[in-house]
This record gives C-alpha cells, sequence and structure tokens, in this order.
C-alpha cells in the first residue's frame, strides 16, 4: 500500500545523500560564508585533517554557520532567534522541501513552482525555516502555525526584515495547545502539502538524556558538561507520548480536514515510530502511504505522508 523512497548520492566526490537539487551536496565553502556572514570566522579552524572546520558542539558556531548558509544562499538578510530556540541544520531542512517538491509534483524534473502552491508549516517556529526555504527555492506560498507567542514575535520580526517574504509568509497563532490544525485551517483554505517536524522526545529528562549522550560524542570528553548545540523550547522538543503520540493526533485531525488537504507529511526520527503510524493510517483506509527516508551525515530520518 506504501512505497519506499530513499535518496541515493551519485556525485562520487559527496559522501552524503542529499537532495540531488539540494545546493550544499558539495560541502561548505567556509571562505564564501565567512565573507557572508563574518561573525563565523572566529569560530573556524583548521582540523587534524589540515581542512577548514567549526566546532558543532558549540551552539554559537552552529547557529552563525547556517545563518551564513542563509545569507550566502537563500537571499536572507537579517535572521535572528529567540533565546533557546531550535537551531536548524539548513541543509537536511531544505532536503524537506525539495521531497515535498517532488511529492506534490507530476513531473519530478520540472517541481512545481509559484505561489499557486500553498503550503502549511504546523510549528514553524521563530526561526520560520521552512517557509524561508521553501519561498526562495520554489516560490511556494506558506501559512506557518506557532503555539508559541515569542516564537511568533521573533517570526514576524525575520518576515519585516527580509521584504520579499512579507508577501510569501503569513503566521497563524495556535490559541489551543490541545489542538494542532483546529483553530488554524480556515474554512476556505486549500493546502498543496502539510509539513511538520514534531517533537520528537516525551519529557524534558528524555530530552536532557539524548543530548547529554550525543554532546559527549561530538566533545569527546564525557566529563565535560552537557551544552546542546541546537538549544529548543519546550514545544519544540517534547509532547506527551513523543513524536508517535504528535503524529498520531495529526492523522486523526487531518483525517477532519480531508477536503482541503493534499499530502500531509511529517518528519519521523524514530524507525520504531513507523510501524504504528502507519497501521492507524491504513485502518482509516489513507487512499496512500509513502516513507522517504533521509540520510544527512550518520544520521537518517523519514518523512511519513499520507493523502485522503
Amino acid at each position: 500500500m506504501f512505497k519506499l523512497i530513499i535518496t541515493m548520492s551519485i556525485n562520487k566526490q559527496t559522501n552524503n545523500s542529499l537532495h540531488i537539487r539540494n545546493k550544499h551536496r558539495e560541502g561548505y565553502d567556509l571562505k564564501k560564508l565567512q565573507k557572508s556572514n563574518p561573525k563565523l570566522k572566529s569560530h573556524v579552524f583548521i582540523n587534524d585533517f589540515k581542512k577548514e572546520s567549526i566546532n558543532f558542539a558549540e551552539p554559537e558556531a552552529v547557529f552563525e554557520l547556517n545563518k551564513a548558509l542563509l545569507f550566502s544562499d537563500y537571499k536572507i538578510k537579517h535572521w535572528e532567534l529567540n533565546k533557546n530556540s531550535l537551531c536548524p541544520a539548513i541543509p537536511g531542512r531544505v532536503d524537506y522541501i525539495h521531497h515535498i517538491a517532488d511529492l506534490i509534483s507530476e513531473d519530478k524534473l520540472n517541481p512545481k513552482k509559484g505561489s499557486k502552491v500553498k503550503i502549511l508549516d504546523i510549528g514553524t517556529g521563530a526561526s520560520l525555516i521552512y517557509p524561508m526555504l521553501g519561498a526562495q527555492e520554489y516560490e511556494w506560498d506558506f501559512i506557518g502555525t506557532e503555539i508559541d507567542r515569542e516564537s511568533i514575535h521573533h517570526a514576524e520580526m525575520n518576515i519585516n526584515k527580509n521584504v520579499w517574504l512579507k508577501k510569501k509568509i503569513q503566521l497563524r497563532y495556535q490559541e489551543d495547545s490541545e489542538n494542532i490544525l483546529k483553530g488554524v485551517i480556515y474554512k476556505n483554505d486549500k493546502f498543496d502539502a502539510i509539513i511538520c517536524n514534531p517533537p520528537f522526545f516525551k519529557s524534558r529528562e528524555d530530552n536532557w538524556k539524548s543530548s547529554t549522550k550525543k554532546f559527549q560524542n561530538l566533545s569527546k570528553n564525557k566529563e565535560t558538561p552537557t551544552v546542546q548545540n541546537f538549544a529548543g523550547h519546550a514545544n519544540e522538543l517534547w509532547y506527551p507520548g513523543g513524536e508517535k503520540a504528535f503524529i498520531t493526533k495529526l492523522i486523526y485531525e487531518s483525517k477532519e480536514f480531508k477536503d482541503q488537504l493534499n499530502w500531509i507529511t511529517s518528519l519521523v526520527s524514530s524507525k520504531d515510530s513507523l510501524k504504528p503510524l502507519i497501521s492507524v493510517l491504513e485502518y482509516h483506509k489513507a487512499s496512500k502511504i509513502e516513507i522517504i527516508e533521509m540520510k544527512h551525515g550518520q544520521k537518517t530520518t523519514r518523512i511519513l505522508a499520507w493523502k485522503w
């Protein structure tokens, strides 16, 4: 009933599996990036392989790198986050956008572009990352939803200081934290796709345990106090029951709006979450189910997509 699509790199000079249209398949040009964002310079060093790199265990270095990518490759002039917001890794985020373009386009060689394509981004965050990337790469229009007022405020600032985004992105505040789609999809809305990067962890403790392990792997020093190199607010990081519970709720709510939606998609971090989620979709007779696997370095994540 569903098919598995695995992205594969066809360029022998790369060691990743980023989407064929991803601008970052060849890695980072740190000299170019330092010109686009001079603040990155203080974080660049020569590694053991005699190449320029940054310390990915340092939150500020990761932030300045991703800001440089936005400035250099995506026509963004201003990008700031509120304190402790998630700092998204641009190559992986734009991969999601490219796969959505393939999903909604009959001809993948000529993906749909322009403002006739409407995308709903659930939990857009202060970074506004998916709408900014999708607006730049494909000229799509976006509605971004958010339950955190401070994140909405910073997202608005990022829009206002990048004037061209004002015509491409609208924000909607989700007043009821018990709902995902109810209250933010209006009567006359029609969306080509929903995108969602759901909270992964079940609790603050679950988040901290995973973060400690990740940080120790990055720093190579188990005695160093843990620092999250990606930060994140509670609503961005954990949800009762974790991603499986959140996506299950999204499945049920999307069914209520099926006449207004084309593809509904969500990132799924844990492979173990897939089987029960697919079972829910099959039980409720989703007309199409697809799993798109994405590999970014050592990390594998998946896009679960369905139609009613």
